[in-house]
């Protein structure tokens, strides 16, 4: 009887591992089809390795179920404690889910160790209270937000957006209907009317969105799915494809497959710069900055465009920059990324071309950015209305209306922080503004492109300061007029110490030494003799030309003594190079005294050292902390 229990047990135990292995392979082969929402449920039943968290994590993000992807990507943060196998760009996903949830402190902690320097959200918004171009009020468009409206644009007086609002066919991605694209006009409440689709020359069987017309509206360029999924990698999809429309006689006709379109990657989001010469969009073609990046192309008097031409890594980041929008004078580009500094998922940026090319940046704060996805921004520059999709509603796309009124803020100090001598940037320097009576009036912790905005005041002295980590602080003076709006851009740039100090250097273990003579103690002893003060004065010395500067002293003992017996008196020697370095006024709080005892010889002899081998290795030793 126990070998047939036993063999039932083995039986349903091995018919249990290949259901959980069948359905492993299932769930992936779902997920390699982007087929998210199918392939979580069946993640969410099986064993959470690396890989299937990593998995599940990706279903519920790329679907905005930011709750459940912080649940998944939670977990693998917890394993990546115990692994370096897991890619660092989860920790990207995973603080912009805590983001999609308003846990901002969690989320600035995770994206702290995703870029390696602080992050503080929180300061960002309040920052950008002051150094946005424009606030705005906005209010959804239509009662029905379960429509999936999204990307509106402007033709003559109607306006066109997608939708799928007429519920054909299912996209698996999100287990939605597939988008159409609809053609209305916005009345005097700023809610869409006389909503009608478009014929089906254009929509067809897949999605179409994203339109923008020509000038005098004979061409529209939309958006439409590959009717083929392809194998790219190991994902197998439909790509986005470019299309373009003629209007002949009343009729939408002659749709054609754009030839900067290719079936291992997407091109989408276009629209047309106001004269009709350039066609901008949205692209993650080989050769970007990292996933989707925003192009364009130059529209040919016969309509033929030219060859892709990226923006670059000013607008550009290793994220995603989709759905650009151009100013009536092509002069300023609105776009969404979530590769810039922003509050959650996509963020509306704009930045303005000057001759030298594009300006850093600037989201356009949390009066129309929230944490979830805000994108597809279009404004009427001369009623100073306009429209934007977002997502802020339980995760479905809807289209808002807005109003946007020039914010007051209108003087700013702007610029970066870089390495005096290697011109580098320097991402997590602390920048702070003070006022004439050196009150402080603003501070920030700079990020990737290590860049600082702040509003000023006209007519004001200013001094601007840079502190890092193991370099000098730097500030500069300034001076505001009252010439209007007016940008001031100051170039901060800092020294680190090992370049200014001949006496300072880096060692191979990435610790930065004061190096002097070694301090001498009797033996058995920790009393100061007049060499060791003569050594300790020049240290002193130092920490008065660099008041910001915090240092270890750590004291080392030969081995001739027990463990214990070296480790105190180390730490005894060590608090006394501490107490002759306060008696002549430096602070303790910048002083850390270290006894090491026998633990770190620098000449390993063991019971077999010289007299001058001990001499060596009875040391003390100066690391700048800060």
């Amino acid at each position: 009887m126990k070998k047939i229990v036993l063999a039932i047990l083995t039986l349903l135990i091995s018919t249990a591992a290949v259901a959980q292995k069948a359905n492993k392979r299932k769930a992936d082969a779902l997920f390699q089809k982007r087929s998210y929402l199918k392939a979580a449920q069946m993640y969410e039943q099986l064993k959470p390795t690396v890989e299937i968290l990593q998995n599940l994590g990706d279903c519920y993000y790329n679907n905005y179920m930011m709750k459940d992807a912080t649940r998944a990507y939670a977990q693998l943060y917890l394993t990546k404690k115990e692994t370096d196998s897991i890619d660092k760009e989860y920790l990207f996903k995973y603080s912009h889910a805590l983001m999609g949830i308003e846990s901002y402190q969690r989320a600035d902690s995770v994206m702290a160790v995703y870029l390696g320097f602080p992050v503080d959200t929180p300061k960002f918004k309040a920052n950008l209270q002051f150094n946005v171009p424009y606030d705005y009020v906005i209010q959804p468009m239509a009662k029905n937000t379960g429509n999936g409206d999204f990307g509106l644009s402007f033709n003559g007086d109607k306006v066109v957006f997608a939708s799928y609002r007429t519920a054909q066919g299912n996209y698996t991605w999100n287990e939605k209907p597939y988008l159409d694209l609809f053609e209305a006009v916005v009345d005097e409440n700023e809610q869409l009317k006389r909503v009608t689709p478009f014929p089906k020359e254009i929509n067809s069987k897949t999605h179409e969105s994203s339109a923008t017309f020509s000038p005098d509206g004979r061409f529209m360029y939309f958006n439409r799915t590959g009717d083929k999924q392809v194998e790219v990698g190991d994902d197998k999809f439909a790509t986005l494809r470019l299309m373009r429309a003629e209007f002949v006689e009343g009729k939408w006709t002659n749709v054609t497959d754009l030839p900067i379109n290719d079936n291992t990657f997407s091109t989408e989001h276009p629209v047309l710069s106001k004269d009709g010469r350039r066609l901008y969009f949205s692209s993650d073609r080989p050769g970007g900055e990292g996933s989707f990046d925003i192009y364009y192309s130059e529209v040919a008097e016969d309509g033929t465009l030219g060859q892709p031409q990226n923006l670059g890594n000013v607008i550009n980041s290793k994220h995603r920059e989709q759905f650009p929008f151009l100013s009536e004078d092509g002069k300023v580009l609105y776009f969404a990324s979530d590769g810039h500094q922003g509050m959650g998922g996509l963020d509306i940026f704009y930045s303005r071309n000057y001759e030298t090319g594009w300006d850093k940046p600037v989201n356009l704060g949390e009066t129309i950015n929230s944490s979830a996805d805000d994108f597809a921004y279009v404004v009427n520059e001369k009623t100073d209305k306009g429209y934007l999709s977002s997502n802020r509603n339980k995760g479905t796309d809807n289209l808002y209306s807005f109003v946007r009124f020039e914010n007051e803020a209108s003087y700013m100090v702007e610029g970066e922080v870089r390495d005096k001598n290697t011109k580098n940037l320097l991402p997590g320097t602390t920048v702070s503004l003070f006022d004439e009576n050196n009150n402080l009036v603003g501070t920030m912790v700079v990020g990737e492109k290590a860049d600082y905005v702040f509003k000023t005041q006209p007519n004001k002295k200013y001094r601007i300061e840079a502190v890092k980590d193991f370099y000098i602080p730097h500030s500069e003076e300034f001076t505001t007029n009252e010439e209007g709006k007016m940008r001031y851009t100051i170039e901060l740039f800092v020294e680190c110490y090992d370049d200014a100090e001949e006496i300072i250097t880096r060692r191979d273990d990435g610790k930065v030494q004061i190096q002097m003579e070694n301090i001498y103690f009797d033996l058995n002893k920790w009393e100061i003799k007049p060499e060791a003060a003569g050594v300790l004065n020049t240290l002193y010395d130092l920490l008065v030309k660099y008041p910001s500067m915090e240092i270890e002293l750590g004291a080392h003992t030969d081995t001739r003594a027990t463990n214990t017996y070296n480790l105190v008196l180390a730490n005894r020697r060590a608090n006394a190079a501490v107490d002759y370095l306060a008696n002549k006024g430096i602070e303790r709080k910048r002083m850390k005294a270290k006894g090491y005892g026998e633990e770190l010889p620098l000449i390993k002899c063991g019971d077999n050292c010289t007299e001058q081998e001990h001499s060596i290795n009875r040391r003390c030793e100066f690391i700048i902390l800060k």
